[in-house]
């Protein structure tokens, strides 16, 4: 006769079945072929949907590229590259809508811009310019860069959306990192409790800064915490343009319906440094390691697919590339035009009331012109 108590106080076991409690959701492979017609069929992409997305893939690569080379040129602050994310990112947030409310971090740029914020405020943003702030008729929020923050947040907009019983939600990213945070957890648990509309992303791309991901945690999945919070929860090839938008399209769908909150775990790689800002990631990974990620790149994958349906090639890509990087040229100069802030203006804007001590330090700063 089996013992349901020694059953239960199988640790092992429980070991076991968490691991295998998380299928990863593919629908494209490696080689740009479908392997599950029917979740490709869910995804209700049509041929222009499918141009669309590959665009504003292409458009999240010419963007950190240029940034990349800013950054190095001194004419930008801080800037978080995003290469071999444009899946996990553009992706998930193709499947959501105007009315939805994005949570940004601070390497979420790309997805703020797909919603319509201006490039140039995403220049003046990263040199620390107030109008980088100004998000006047775009649902999104300014990058977050207190780690997991943007999940409370995200919390607290999904659940006004519920009460207001509006046809939206607020979704919001994190990386591995800024799941071991305790407001990624408690952003997830008071969006369960209360049946919040909100889609909770974790970008599981490896490192945290320079620590490795399975240094933060024990847990065979990411996606395992939001478990913990009560919610749905899925991990999905965070290479795989069309699992990823899959993902979050039924996500969304469930969460706007009233059913309360989705977590998905993306596994994808950060190809390049955690930031501009010093890092060096050979310092504590392999160019072997990144090498091998670079091969399931979302971009190779989902060019074979759509080159073999006969919706994509070289000379549109390389137009379409002309065409943002033309973009960006005209951003580069509206950011550089923009007057510069006064060390005056930085305290202006920094404190809604200054108090005492700010205004006397505006008046100072001001008479002497600065």
């Amino acid at each position: 006769m089996t013992s349901q108590a020694l059953e239960i106080l199988n640790f092992e076991q429980q070991l076991q079945v968490q691991d295998d409690s998380f299928k990863e959701l593919s629908v494209l492979d490696k080689d740009g072929n479908i392997i599950d017609e029917a979740g490709f069929e869910a995804a209700e992409l049509s041929d222009d949907k499918l141009v669309e997305l590959m665009k504003r893939m292409i458009k999240q690569l010419v963007l950190n590229e240029r940034s990349v080379k800013l950054a190095k040129q001194g004419r930008l602050g801080f800037v978080a590259p995003t290469r071999g994310q444009e899946a996990s990112q553009t992706a998930t947030s193709f499947a959501f809508n105007d009315a939805d409310y994005l949570m940004p971090g601070y390497r979420d740029i790309p997805q703020m811009i797909h919603k319509g914020f201006p490039i140039y405020k995403a220049f003046l943003w990263s040199r620390g310019h107030h109008e980088g702030n100004l998000m006047e008729g775009i649902n999104t929020w300014f990058p977050q860069i207190i780690i997991g923050a943007q999940f409370v947040e995200a919390a607290g907009i999904g659940l006004g959306m519920k009460k207001r019983q509006l046809d939206a939600c607020a979704y919001t990213y994190t990386g591995d990192g800024g799941s071991s945070q305790g407001d990624t957890y408690e952003g997830m648990n008071i969006a369960g409790a209360f049946k919040a509309n909100a889609v909770f992303i974790i970008q599981n791309n490896g490192y945290a800064i320079s620590t490795p991901r399975k240094v933060q945690t024990a847990a065979t999945h990411l996606a395992s915490k939001g478990w913990g919070a009560g919610i749905p929860s899925i991990v999905v090839d965070g290479m795989d343009a069309i699992a990823c938008y899959l993902a979050a399209k039924k996500a969304r769908e469930w969460t706007v319906a009233g059913n309360g909150p989705v977590l998905i775990e993306t596994m994808t790689d950060r190809l390049e440094p955690h930031s501009m800002s010093g890092d060096d990631p050979l310092r504590y990974r392999t160019k072997e390691s990144i090498e091998e990620w670079q091969k399931l790149e979302p971009l190779i994958r989902m060019r074979i697919f759509l080159e073999n349906k006969n919706l994509w090639n070289e000379a549109i890509e390389s137009e379409y590339k002309e065409e943002v990087n033309a973009e960006i040229d005209d951003a580069v100069k509206k950011a550089d035009n923009v007057q510069k802030q006064k060390v005056s203006e930085f305290i202006e804007t920094t404190f809604e009331q200054p108090g005492f001590v700010q205004a006397e330090q505006i008046e100072k700063f001001r008479e002497a012109g600065k």
